[in-house]
């Protein structure tokens, strides 16, 4: 049987942007297949990656993918702010059930939308394509209700980080090796403030992650986008092109191969 890398996250895993991006097919020039050719891995590169998704999405899509054959998982996490909701069935929903939130989807998110693409004509068409299927699926009103009501940064840390904790425990679970790293610390921290420590809950979710297969780009979990950014790598729109993942993937190699 022929082994599987299975690569899960969001467009910095995907690899929007880059310079093979067609939008359709993942990328050939991203950190996670990068990894995969430089450690000669002998197996199909499996990317389960989409732009838009949140950490749930992410977690749920690397499970679905998950069989006997899967010999190493890599995730990069993402942003918090992101939901994955399972819909009333509509065709054009992913799975004709799943579908992935953002504020960019919400009727007071457009202007940020718009603003963050315009310097691609590509992006802008794929969003305003989405935000009429979001229409046709009634994504769109109760994306406008959930970010006006009820999405607050607290419950979208307790999401992911059981998200995250349930697919670690998963690949334990089965002995596949995995490697985790993220895009933006905004997953643990607020500033100077880590997220543990708000309460009690929070502590004992974060002390189930077991962070020694983790990789981190700098101190306070800095993560990959922030570190392309620092560096002041060339960027496209919103994502840091070629350059910043092969000097990334540098970086990752020497705890990778661990």
């Amino acid at each position: 049987m022929t082994k599987k890398y299975i690569a899960g996250g969001c467009s910095f895993t995907f690899g929007n942007e880059l310079s093979d991006d067609d939008g359709e097919t993942p990328s050939k020039f991203t950190w996670a297949h990068k990894l995969y050719k430089y450690t000669d891995f002998e197996g199909d590169y499996i990317c389960t990656a989409k732009g838009g998704y949140g950490n749930q999405a992410i977690a749920r899509r690397v499970f679905q993918a998950i069989d006997d054959t899967t010999e190493k998982v890599v995730v990069m996490w993402t942003f918090l702010s992101r939901y994955d909701w399972a819909m009333p069935r509509h065709k054009l929903l992913e799975d004709t059930r799943w579908t992935s939130i953002s504020p960019w989807d919400t009727k007071h998110g457009q202007s940020d939308a718009i603003r963050s693409l315009a310097g691609s004509e590509t992006a802008q068409d794929l969003w305003k394509e989405r935000q009429l299927g979001n229409e046709e699926t009634h994504v769109r009103p109760f994306a406008n209700a959930l970010y006006q009501y009820a999405a607050n940064e607290y419950h979208e840390t307790y999401l992911s980080w059981k998200s995250i904790i349930w697919l670690q425990n998963l690949l334990e679970k089965k002995n596949i090796k995995y490697f985790f790293t993220l895009a933006d610390n905004s997953l643990f921290y607020r500033d100077l403030d880590h997220h543990k420590d708000q309460d009690a809950l929070l502590l004992k979710l974060h002390n189930e992650i077991d962070f020694s297969n983790w990789f981190f780009f700098g101190e306070r979990c800095m993560g990959f986008n922030q570190w392309a950014r620092l560096n002041e790598y060339a960027y496209a729109t919103t994502h840091p092109l070629d350059e910043a993942h092969e000097d990334a993937v540098k970086l990752m190699l020497p705890a990778f191969e661990k």
